[in-house]
């Protein structure tokens, strides 16, 4: 059969303005979204976590550690101290090696448990529940809301949102001073915000994050994660129909009947168990119908399954028409979330052992750092001289830095050139997390250079040995580097 391309007609003249014109909008604005509060056991566990993510976030910073906080990115003096761990710019291999694995991490839960992170520890859910926790306590649940939302500026309104955004902007502000307090020991900040003496970077991240906070967790809410979070645009990507999603057993609840009338215990009613009550769509936080289907605003909070649970309880019957399920499992009419199948099939096993792999290296790595460190610079002025009594000499310039906050003895030995002395022209000593510049100077007699050849390159290798003590057993890091005879 054979086709052939049309070139477009345009309309006639005379044709009506309505008809050779239409305006599309891309972007509508859509209704308040209100959710109603729900309790359940999935609404217990969102708060578990609520609890546990804000008493790390807020509480990390006061924990002493060692006399400084337990987690401090301390820029100025550039180090960055994880408890027991001390690390330098140098160190940036390790921040790209845990970037890596929370990259694996995050497809691995994907492909396996869905969208939980965003469900249940993503910020942005955590500080809108606790949002939606003050706008609870003050302005009433969601049908008082809704009135408010309809109803004109009286009293009444004007304090309750009065005091709901005091007492968000009080949570916001306190966001960004314990953010802030991860880069700038908190008790200063503390003493500095007493005494106004903040300094201008600190003022502004303190505003911005907490204003951040502010605006996201109690105006944006929904929109950050339908349009704004890339999480669920890729989402897709990891996806199949073996990763656990809040699901809709369609099977089961249609055809819907509105009211109680549902179907007979038996099971041999011609009616559906969904009896249409719009629950599970109005305790929603992004405002879909999940009987739609899965659909990517989906975050898998489970509020609606706890509100749907409820409503089969009151009516006797089993719950579970909305639950975590698997699509082939919601398609097959299995009740388990999960079964071995849907765990371990391809897709996870790699990225298990993707996982394993990158974090055996990570471990390791970290276990084999060595507790100081050596950069060996030669100096350029003068490459090599022959000082009093013939002897030749280089000199070099150590950069020594203590990997660790215990005080480290040092000494330095050279080996690849007989009769070569090394003269460590500084400190042999280095404090906790200290870093010095010390002079080297490489010394080899007259009789043992006579028998080279004039204005060779020499290597030799240089030896940094911290000493047994307190800090730990002896260790010795070798460093390559030349060493030259003058002309």
């Amino acid at each position: 059969m054979s086709s052939r391309l049309e070139p477009f007609k345009p309309l006639p003249a005379e044709a009506a303005p309505a008809a050779r014109r239409k305006t599309i909008w891309m972007y509508a604005a859509g209704p308040k979204i209100q959710p109603k509060t729900v309790k359940g056991w999935f609404n217990h566990w969102r708060w578990v976590m609520v609890w546990f993510t804000q008493l790390l976030f807020y509480g990390l910073p006061w924990l002493p550690w060692n006399g400084r906080p337990a987690l401090l990115f301390d820029l100025e003096a550039r180090r960055f101290y994880i408890f027991d761990l001390l690390l330098y710019p140098q160190d940036f291999i390790y921040l790209t090696g845990l970037l890596i694995l929370c990259a694996y991490g995050l497809f691995l839960f994907t492909a396996v448990a869905g969208r939980q992170w965003c469900g249940y520890t993503c910020p942005q859910t955590v500080y809108t529940e606790i949002f939606l926790w003050v706008e609870h306590r003050i302005e009433g649940d969601r049908s008082a809301r809704l009135r408010l939302d309809a109803g004109g500026m009286t009293a009444e309104k004007l304090l309750r949102r009065g005091g709901k955004h005091l007492v968000w902007l009080a949570i916001g502000l306190w966001t960004g001073f314990s953010f802030v307090g991860y880069f700038t020991p908190i008790r200063e900040l503390g003493q500095g915000v007493l005494h106004l003496q903040l300094g201008s970077w600190e003022n502004f991240w303190v505003l911005f994050y907490g204003f951040s906070t502010y605006g996201n967790a109690g105006f944006m809410r929904e929109q950050v994660c339908k349009y704004m979070c890339p999480y669920a645009r890729f989402q897709s990507a990891m996806f199949d129909k073996d990763t656990l999603i809040v699901g809709y057993d369609a099977r089961r609840g249609e055809p819907r009947t509105l009211g109680v009338k549902g179907p007979a215990l038996d099971g041999s009613a011609s009616k559906g168990a969904c009896i249409d009550c719009g629950l599970c769509v109005q305790v929603c936080p992004t405002g879909i119908d999940i009987r739609q289907g899965l659909q990517y605003e989906c975050i898998s909070c489970a509020a609606c399954i706890d509100a749907c649970d409820g409503v089969m309880d009151k009516l006797g019957r089993p719950k579970g028409l909305i639950r975590y399920a698997t699509q082939r499992g919601l398609e097959a009419g299995e009740r388990a979330a999960l079964t071995l199948k849907s765990i371990f099939r391809p897709r996870v096993l790699v990225y298990s052992l993707v996982m394993v792999l990158i974090s055996a290296a990570f471990v390791g790595s970290l276990a084999l750092r060595p507790p100081v460190r050596m950069d060996v610079v030669r100096d350029r002025g003068v490459m090599a001289r022959e000082v009093e009594d013939g002897i030749v000499e280089n000199v070099y310039r150590l950069q020594l830095m203590n990997l660790t906050e215990q005080p480290q003895r040092l000494r330095i030995e050279v080996q690849g050139l007989p009769g070569l002395q090394a003269e460590l022209r500084g400190s042999a000593e280095l404090g906790p997390a200290e870093t010095h510049l010390v002079p080297l100077a490489l010394r080899l007699a007259p009789e043992a250079a006579a028998g080279l050849e004039r204005g060779a390159t020499l290597p030799v290798t240089l030896t940094l040995v911290r000493e047994a003590g307190p800090s730990g057993p002896e260790h010795r890091l070798d460093e390559a580097t030349t060493f030259y005879l003058p002309r």
